[in-house]
């Protein structure tokens, strides 16, 4: 009987649907496990998705691009996903254009922040070249970092690694650091959100008020655009 399981399972997981199905069962898991228990910040659905993940992939043998084959199609939504993010930013639009300065100074201070404190902190280690420049958009959203960290000569699988950790550390631990500092509005709350963990930090913010998603959603869009364009220009001056 195990042999015959074993054999199906040799047949499923090299299956490109194998990957998706997966990848929906292990967050389904986490989202039940943190509705279940109280939507506790350190309950994150997609850190219980990712390590329900590796703990498969690993016991299973499976290798992780046979595996992404087929999980691929998740990674394809990241781009309408992002894109239907404009939908709570619209209903939200009057309280954007009165906070427009504002936000502009919030977003050069944070993707300034974000970049140089993570070149600081892989300079600080000992990092090579390569590291830093892969760590340097961790704060941005996985299409646009990987693209922008190719494009200075990072890379962009390691980067994606950066963006995932990033964004799991910010949306479990950004709550708190908030009401630590008294940040209270849910205009600024979101923004920061949305700006220091991009789509996990968002869909964070969206899980506990609609203004902070519909401006976190803003944050992200405008940091990954802020960082497409200063970074590589930034890369230039400083490298060459």
């Amino acid at each position: 009987m195990s042999a015959d399981l074993h054999q199906i399972w040799v047949y499923l997981s090299a299956s490109p649907l194998a990957g998706l199905t997966l990848t929906l069962l292990a967050y389904q898991v986490g989202l039940w496990l943190f509705e279940r228990l109280g939507r506790r910040p350190l309950l994150n659905p997609v850190l219980i998705a990712v390590i329900l993940l590796a703990a498969v992939l690993t016991a299973s043998g499976v290798d992780y691009r046979t595996y992404f084959d087929g999980a691929q199609f998740v990674h394809f939504l990241l781009g309408p996903a992002t894109v239907a993010l404009a939908v709570p930013l619209y209903n939200q639009f009057q309280e954007v254009r009165r906070s427009a300065v504002a936000l502009v100074v919030a977003l050069l201070a944070g993707s300034a922040a974000s970049a140089l404190s993570a070149v600081a902190l892989v300079w600080a280690f000992g990092g090579s070249k390569a590291t830093i420049l892969s760590m340097a958009p961790k704060s941005v959203t996985s299409p646009i970092a990987m693209g922008v960290s190719e494009q200075i000569g990072g890379l962009p699988s390691l980067t994606a690694v950066f963006v995932i950790i990033t964004g799991i550390i910010a949306g479990t631990f950004g709550t708190w650091v908030l009401n630590l500092v008294r940040v209270t509005d849910w205009r600024a709350r979101g923004f920061g959100m949305g700006v220091a963990a991009h789509g996990i930090g968002t869909a964070r913010a969206l899980q506990v008020n609609e203004v902070a998603g519909a401006f976190a959603g803003l944050g992200m869009g405008l940091n990954g655009l802020a960082t497409a364009l200063l970074l590589p220009t930034l890369y230039r001056l400083i490298w060459g």
